[in-house]
Protein backbone atom coordinates (compact mmCIF):
# COMPACT_ATOMS: atom_id res chain seq x y z
CA UNK A 1 0.00 0.00 0.00
CA UNK A 2 0.86 3.76 -0.69
CA UNK A 3 2.53 5.62 2.13
CA UNK A 4 0.09 8.25 1.04
CA UNK A 5 -2.62 6.21 1.06
CA UNK A 6 -1.68 4.67 4.70
CA UNK A 7 -1.32 8.27 5.60
CA UNK A 8 -5.19 8.82 5.03
CA UNK A 9 -5.93 5.71 7.09
CA UNK A 10 -6.97 7.06 11.30
CA UNK A 11 -5.13 4.00 12.78
CA UNK A 12 -1.85 4.25 10.44
CA UNK A 13 -0.44 7.77 10.86
CA UNK A 14 3.05 8.05 10.88
CA UNK A 15 4.59 11.31 12.41
CA UNK A 16 8.16 11.45 12.54
CA UNK A 17 8.79 13.63 15.74
CA UNK A 18 12.39 14.24 18.48
CA UNK A 19 12.90 11.73 20.76
CA UNK A 20 13.42 13.96 23.58
CA UNK A 21 11.67 17.65 24.09
CA UNK A 22 13.44 21.06 23.44
CA UNK A 23 15.51 22.60 26.19
CA UNK A 24 13.81 25.90 27.25
CA UNK A 25 16.97 28.23 25.60
CA UNK A 26 18.45 26.51 23.26
CA UNK A 27 16.48 24.77 20.15
CA UNK A 28 16.36 21.16 20.14
CA UNK A 29 16.41 18.11 17.80
CA UNK A 30 13.67 17.49 15.33
CA UNK A 31 13.13 16.03 11.97
CA UNK A 32 13.73 18.66 9.63
CA UNK A 33 10.14 20.96 8.73
CA UNK A 34 11.19 20.57 5.03
CA UNK A 35 9.71 17.05 5.15
CA UNK A 36 6.25 18.62 5.55
CA UNK A 37 4.76 15.70 3.39
CA UNK A 38 6.07 13.29 5.86
CA UNK A 39 3.59 15.14 8.47
CA UNK A 40 6.83 15.92 10.52
CA UNK A 41 5.48 17.55 13.89
CA UNK A 42 6.74 18.37 17.39
CA UNK A 43 5.67 17.21 20.44
CA UNK A 44 5.33 19.64 23.72
CA UNK A 45 4.82 17.27 25.99
CA UNK A 46 7.82 15.13 27.83
CA UNK A 47 8.80 11.68 27.17
CA UNK A 48 9.02 8.90 29.32
CA UNK A 49 13.05 9.01 31.21
CA UNK A 50 15.28 7.52 28.47
CA UNK A 51 18.46 5.51 29.57
CA UNK A 52 20.66 6.13 27.03
CA UNK A 53 24.77 5.27 27.11
CA UNK A 54 26.83 8.31 26.00
CA UNK A 55 28.66 8.29 22.55
CA UNK A 56 31.36 10.20 23.37
CA UNK A 57 33.74 7.28 22.95
CA UNK A 58 34.51 5.21 20.15
CA UNK A 59 31.58 2.37 20.50
CA UNK A 60 33.62 -1.35 20.87
CA UNK A 61 33.68 -3.26 17.33
CA UNK A 62 29.80 -4.40 16.72
CA UNK A 63 28.33 -2.42 19.00
CA UNK A 64 25.72 0.38 17.56
CA UNK A 65 26.43 3.99 18.94
CA UNK A 66 23.52 5.39 21.05
CA UNK A 67 21.15 8.02 20.18
CA UNK A 68 21.81 11.69 21.81
CA UNK A 69 19.82 11.78 25.26
CA UNK A 70 19.91 15.49 24.63
CA UNK A 71 21.01 18.21 22.65
CA UNK A 72 24.39 19.34 24.42
CA UNK A 73 25.01 15.16 23.36
CA UNK A 74 24.24 15.73 19.89
CA UNK A 75 26.16 18.29 19.60
CA UNK A 76 28.75 16.04 21.57
CA UNK A 77 28.96 13.12 19.24
CA UNK A 78 29.23 15.59 16.45
CA UNK A 79 31.88 17.01 17.29
CA UNK A 80 33.75 14.65 18.30
CA UNK A 81 32.75 12.67 14.57
CA UNK A 82 34.00 16.22 13.06
CA UNK A 83 37.14 16.52 14.76
CA UNK A 84 38.34 13.05 14.18
CA UNK A 85 37.24 13.37 10.39
CA UNK A 86 39.23 16.84 9.90
CA UNK A 87 42.23 16.06 11.89
CA UNK A 88 43.96 13.42 9.34
CA UNK A 89 43.23 15.89 6.44
CA UNK A 90 44.59 19.09 8.32
CA UNK A 91 47.45 17.24 9.73
CA UNK A 92 48.73 15.48 6.42
CA UNK A 93 52.99 15.50 6.93
CA UNK A 94 52.66 16.18 3.22
CA UNK A 95 52.69 19.81 1.84
CA UNK A 96 49.07 20.78 0.63
CA UNK A 97 50.70 21.93 -2.61
CA UNK A 98 51.71 18.31 -3.26
CA UNK A 99 48.34 16.95 -2.47
CA UNK A 100 46.93 18.55 -5.37
CA UNK A 101 45.73 14.95 -7.44
CA UNK A 102 44.36 13.88 -3.69
CA UNK A 103 40.82 13.71 -3.24
CA UNK A 104 39.42 16.25 -1.52
CA UNK A 105 38.54 15.10 1.56
CA UNK A 106 34.69 16.20 2.20
CA UNK A 107 32.64 15.37 5.11
CA UNK A 108 28.61 16.01 6.15
CA UNK A 109 27.14 16.67 9.55
CA UNK A 110 23.11 17.02 9.92
CA UNK A 111 21.72 18.07 13.48
CA UNK A 112 18.27 19.26 12.63
CA UNK A 113 16.74 21.21 14.54
CA UNK A 114 13.38 22.82 15.57
CA UNK A 115 13.43 25.78 13.13
CA UNK A 116 15.17 26.99 10.51
CA UNK A 117 15.59 30.43 11.60
CA UNK A 118 18.84 32.18 10.81
CA UNK A 119 19.36 32.62 14.93
CA UNK A 120 18.69 28.99 15.70
CA UNK A 121 21.09 27.99 12.68
CA UNK A 122 24.25 30.77 14.25
CA UNK A 123 23.54 28.98 17.71
CA UNK A 124 24.26 25.03 16.44
CA UNK A 125 26.83 26.60 14.72
CA UNK A 126 28.39 28.19 17.25
CA UNK A 127 27.93 25.22 19.51
CA UNK A 128 29.57 22.79 16.87
CA UNK A 129 32.36 24.52 15.31
CA UNK A 130 33.36 27.06 18.19
CA UNK A 131 36.98 26.46 18.91
CA UNK A 132 37.48 25.07 15.84
CA UNK A 133 35.29 21.96 16.51
CA UNK A 134 38.27 20.74 18.68
CA UNK A 135 40.71 20.59 15.75
CA UNK A 136 44.21 21.47 16.18
CA UNK A 137 46.45 21.83 13.36
CA UNK A 138 50.84 21.81 14.18
CA UNK A 139 49.11 22.56 17.87
CA UNK A 140 46.99 25.18 17.18
CA UNK A 141 43.17 25.41 16.38
CA UNK A 142 42.63 25.10 13.09
CA UNK A 143 41.37 28.28 10.97
CA UNK A 144 37.80 27.33 9.89
CA UNK A 145 35.35 29.96 7.55
CA UNK A 146 31.64 29.46 7.77
CA UNK A 147 30.17 30.09 4.99
CA UNK A 148 27.12 31.08 5.68
CA UNK A 149 23.53 30.83 2.99
CA UNK A 150 22.27 34.12 2.63
CA UNK A 151 23.20 37.55 4.22
CA UNK A 152 20.45 37.77 6.09
CA UNK A 153 22.07 34.58 7.94
CA UNK A 154 25.69 36.08 8.14
CA UNK A 155 24.35 39.25 9.56
CA UNK A 156 22.51 37.38 12.40
CA UNK A 157 26.10 34.74 13.04
CA UNK A 158 28.22 38.00 13.20
CA UNK A 159 26.39 39.75 15.67
CA UNK A 160 25.34 36.17 18.03
CA UNK A 161 29.20 35.42 17.90
CA UNK A 162 30.22 38.51 19.22
CA UNK A 163 27.64 37.87 21.76
CA UNK A 164 28.46 34.94 22.67
CA UNK A 165 32.06 36.02 23.10
CA UNK A 166 33.98 34.70 19.38
CA UNK A 167 35.44 37.35 17.58
CA UNK A 168 38.06 35.76 15.81
CA UNK A 169 35.92 33.15 13.69
CA UNK A 170 35.96 34.03 10.26
CA UNK A 171 32.47 34.37 8.36
CA UNK A 172 31.79 34.77 4.81
CA UNK A 173 28.15 34.47 2.82
CA UNK A 174 28.03 31.77 -0.04
CA UNK A 175 29.04 33.39 -3.43
CA UNK A 176 31.12 36.30 -1.98
CA UNK A 177 34.10 34.47 -0.61
CA UNK A 178 36.73 36.45 -1.16
CA UNK A 179 39.97 34.51 -2.02
CA UNK A 180 42.38 36.09 0.67
CA UNK A 181 39.45 34.68 2.98
CA UNK A 182 39.76 31.22 1.65
CA UNK A 183 44.03 31.34 1.57
CA UNK A 184 43.90 32.20 4.97
CA UNK A 185 41.28 28.95 6.72
CA UNK A 186 42.25 25.58 6.75
CA UNK A 187 39.17 24.26 5.98
CA UNK A 188 35.82 25.75 5.48
CA UNK A 189 32.20 24.84 6.99
CA UNK A 190 29.00 25.68 4.50
CA UNK A 191 26.38 25.85 6.41
CA UNK A 192 22.45 24.90 5.27
CA UNK A 193 22.88 26.03 1.40
CA UNK A 194 19.44 25.55 -0.36
CA UNK A 195 19.36 22.95 -3.23
CA UNK A 196 19.95 26.03 -5.71
CA UNK A 197 23.25 26.71 -4.39
CA UNK A 198 25.24 23.46 -5.31
CA UNK A 199 26.96 25.18 -7.72
CA UNK A 200 28.27 27.67 -5.56
CA UNK A 201 29.32 25.82 -2.75
CA UNK A 202 31.09 23.54 -5.43
CA UNK A 203 32.98 26.22 -7.32
CA UNK A 204 34.27 27.55 -3.79
CA UNK A 205 35.18 23.98 -2.64
CA UNK A 206 37.10 24.08 -5.79
CA UNK A 207 38.76 27.39 -4.74
CA UNK A 208 39.62 25.44 -1.69
CA UNK A 209 41.16 22.30 -2.94
CA UNK A 210 42.68 20.34 -1.56
CA UNK A 211 41.70 21.60 2.23
CA UNK A 212 39.03 19.70 3.59
CA UNK A 213 35.37 20.84 3.43
CA UNK A 214 32.31 20.55 5.54
CA UNK A 215 29.05 20.34 4.52
CA UNK A 216 26.78 21.09 7.65
CA UNK A 217 22.66 20.97 7.62
CA UNK A 218 21.62 21.11 3.66
CA UNK A 219 18.75 22.82 3.34
CA UNK A 220 16.76 19.80 1.45
CA UNK A 221 16.44 16.32 2.79
CA UNK A 222 17.95 13.27 1.19
CA UNK A 223 14.68 12.33 -0.60
CA UNK A 224 14.60 15.59 -2.37
CA UNK A 225 18.58 15.17 -2.94
CA UNK A 226 18.01 11.66 -4.74
CA UNK A 227 14.75 12.76 -6.93
CA UNK A 228 14.46 14.82 -9.39
CA UNK A 229 15.74 18.02 -7.82
CA UNK A 230 19.27 17.84 -8.59
CA UNK A 231 20.67 17.00 -11.91
CA UNK A 232 23.42 14.23 -12.16
CA UNK A 233 26.67 16.57 -11.50
CA UNK A 234 24.84 18.47 -8.38
CA UNK A 235 23.86 14.65 -6.99
CA UNK A 236 26.98 13.49 -7.68
CA UNK A 237 29.34 16.98 -5.94
CA UNK A 238 26.92 16.18 -2.67
CA UNK A 239 27.24 12.75 -2.33
CA UNK A 240 30.75 12.77 -2.45
CA UNK A 241 30.66 14.13 0.99
CA UNK A 242 31.19 11.39 3.59
CA UNK A 243 28.62 11.34 5.64
CA UNK A 244 30.11 11.53 9.67
CA UNK A 245 27.06 12.38 11.58
CA UNK A 246 23.38 12.18 11.12
CA UNK A 247 20.45 12.05 13.47
CA UNK A 248 16.79 12.07 13.01
CA UNK A 249 14.02 11.05 15.57
CA UNK A 250 11.15 8.77 14.58
CA UNK A 251 7.58 8.02 15.58
CA UNK A 252 5.34 5.15 13.88
CA UNK A 253 1.51 5.12 14.90
CA UNK A 254 -0.84 1.59 14.39
CA UNK A 255 -3.90 0.22 15.56
CA UNK A 256 -2.87 -0.12 18.91
CA UNK A 257 0.16 1.06 19.66
CA UNK A 258 2.78 3.73 17.91
CA UNK A 259 6.86 3.26 18.29
CA UNK A 260 9.54 5.57 18.56
CA UNK A 261 12.74 5.20 16.34
CA UNK A 262 16.25 7.13 15.57
CA UNK A 263 17.94 7.03 12.34
CA UNK A 264 21.68 7.50 12.69
CA UNK A 265 25.15 7.55 11.45
CA UNK A 266 28.13 8.24 14.12
CA UNK A 267 31.05 8.03 12.09
CA UNK A 268 33.80 8.58 14.67
CA UNK A 269 37.57 6.81 14.78
CA UNK A 270 37.92 7.76 10.98
CA UNK A 271 37.25 4.44 9.44
CA UNK A 272 34.98 5.55 7.19
CA UNK A 273 33.08 2.19 5.23
CA UNK A 274 32.86 0.64 8.75
CA UNK A 275 29.80 2.50 10.50
CA UNK A 276 26.24 1.78 8.83
CA UNK A 277 23.60 3.25 8.83
CA UNK A 278 21.56 2.31 11.92
CA UNK A 279 17.45 2.27 12.48
CA UNK A 280 16.91 1.45 16.04
CA UNK A 281 13.65 1.59 18.13
CA UNK A 282 12.16 1.36 21.69
CA UNK A 283 12.87 -1.91 23.19
CA UNK A 284 9.62 -3.56 24.64
CA UNK A 285 11.07 -5.64 27.26
CA UNK A 286 10.03 -4.26 30.92
CA UNK A 287 13.27 -4.01 32.24
CA UNK A 288 15.18 -2.15 29.02
CA UNK A 289 11.95 0.14 28.81
CA UNK A 290 13.49 3.82 27.31
CA UNK A 291 16.50 2.27 25.65
CA UNK A 292 16.58 1.53 22.30
CA UNK A 293 17.63 -1.62 19.96
CA UNK A 294 19.58 -2.35 16.82
CA UNK A 295 16.45 -3.63 14.18
CA UNK A 296 18.42 -2.89 10.96
CA UNK A 297 21.88 -2.15 9.87
CA UNK A 298 22.21 -0.23 6.23
CA UNK A 299 24.80 0.04 4.03
CA UNK A 300 23.40 3.08 2.65
CA UNK A 301 21.72 5.92 3.79
CA UNK A 302 17.96 4.86 3.54
CA UNK A 303 14.95 6.85 1.86
CA UNK A 304 11.67 8.16 4.14
CA UNK A 305 10.11 5.52 2.74
CA UNK A 306 12.07 2.56 3.48
CA UNK A 307 12.28 3.67 6.74
CA UNK A 308 8.65 3.70 7.33
CA UNK A 309 8.10 0.51 5.23
CA UNK A 310 10.61 -1.30 8.22
CA UNK A 311 8.70 0.45 10.76
CA UNK A 312 5.73 -0.71 9.64
CA UNK A 313 6.76 -4.26 9.05
CA UNK A 314 7.93 -4.12 12.42
CA UNK A 315 4.80 -2.74 14.14
CA UNK A 316 3.03 -5.19 12.04
CA UNK A 317 5.14 -8.49 13.00
CA UNK A 318 4.94 -7.64 16.97
CA UNK A 319 1.25 -6.11 16.88
CA UNK A 320 -1.30 -7.81 19.64
CA UNK A 321 -3.69 -8.41 16.17
CA UNK A 322 -1.36 -9.94 14.33
CA UNK A 323 -0.25 -12.31 16.79
CA UNK A 324 -4.04 -13.36 17.11
CA UNK A 325 -4.11 -14.08 13.54
CA UNK A 326 -1.67 -16.40 13.93
CA UNK A 327 -2.64 -18.22 16.81
CA UNK A 328 -5.53 -19.14 15.40
CA UNK A 329 -4.21 -20.06 12.64
CA UNK A 330 -1.47 -22.47 14.17
CA UNK A 331 -4.73 -23.75 16.33
CA UNK A 332 -6.60 -25.04 13.44
CA UNK A 333 -4.12 -26.04 12.52
CA UNK A 334 -3.35 -28.39 15.34
CA UNK A 335 -6.63 -29.78 14.91
CA UNK A 336 -6.55 -30.26 11.51
CA UNK A 337 -3.18 -32.31 11.30
CA UNK A 338 -2.08 -29.90 9.16
CA UNK A 339 0.68 -27.37 8.66
CA UNK A 340 -1.00 -23.97 8.49
CA UNK A 341 0.93 -21.86 5.66
CA UNK A 342 2.45 -18.37 6.59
Amino acid sequence: MAFNNLLNLAHSKVALKPPLPPLPTRPFLSAPSRLSPLRLSLRSEPPPPQRVRSSASTPSDGAAPSPPSSREEAVAQARSCLSTALQKPLNNSVPLKKLKRQRQARFRAEIPVVDDSPGSLARLTFDVFTGAAGVKRKGAPARLILVWPSAEALAVALREFKNWGDSTTAHAQLGSVAQDSLSACDAAVFLAPGPSQVEKVKAAAAALDPRPVVLFNPAWSFDEEEGEGFDAGARGFVGSFNVVYSFTGLEVRGLLSKKRGVLLRCVEGGRFGGESWVLMVEDDAPAKQGEFKVVSRLKRRPTIGEVETMLYNLMAANSPVTKSARFLREMVSNVTGGKAKQ
